[in-house]
């Protein structure tokens, strides 16, 4: 089974994600750690992903989650469809949300220094997030 922690920058999925790891023994995977690097380097400078920036992203964990078969991903999985692209050709996926609204999540951002992720993104994250249904 894979679990993917979800929601928007400063929600706490890598937190949580760690500790559900460590709780089940299962491996942690930071989607972050897997952005190509003109991703990087456009949300460094202030400017939100699109889609056509996300696909290559979320292609490339979904083949490191068929290789898994335990394992807890953090990533935003925004949107409905990013969700399926991630899910496609794994048996079993659950998705944990991480909820807050927009004033708690920023006040977390501003408290914190991510490697590439300004608090200046967050609207656009809020704006891109389509809750799961289930």
């Amino acid at each position: 089974m894979i679990a993917v922690v979800m929601g928007v920058s400063g929600a706490g999925k890598t937190a949580i994600g760690e500790a559900l790891a460590r709780e089940l023994g299962w491996r942690f995977i930071d989607a972050d750690d897997y952005h190509p690097e003109a991703n990087v380097a456009k949300m460094a400078a202030g400017q939100p992903l699109d889609d056509a920036d996300r696909w290559p992203w979320l292609d490339r964990l979904n083949t490191l989650l068929k290789q898994e078969k335990q394992a807890v991903l953090a990533c935003s999985a925004l949107k409905e469809r990013y969700r399926s692209r991630l899910a496609e050709g794994i048996g079993r996926i659950e998705w944990i949300y991480l909820k807050g609204d927009f004033d708690l999540i920023h006040s977390r951002l501003a408290q914190r220094r991510h490697r590439y992720m300004p608090a200046s993104l967050l609207e656009s994250q809020f704006a891109a997030l389509e809750p799961p249904s289930r």
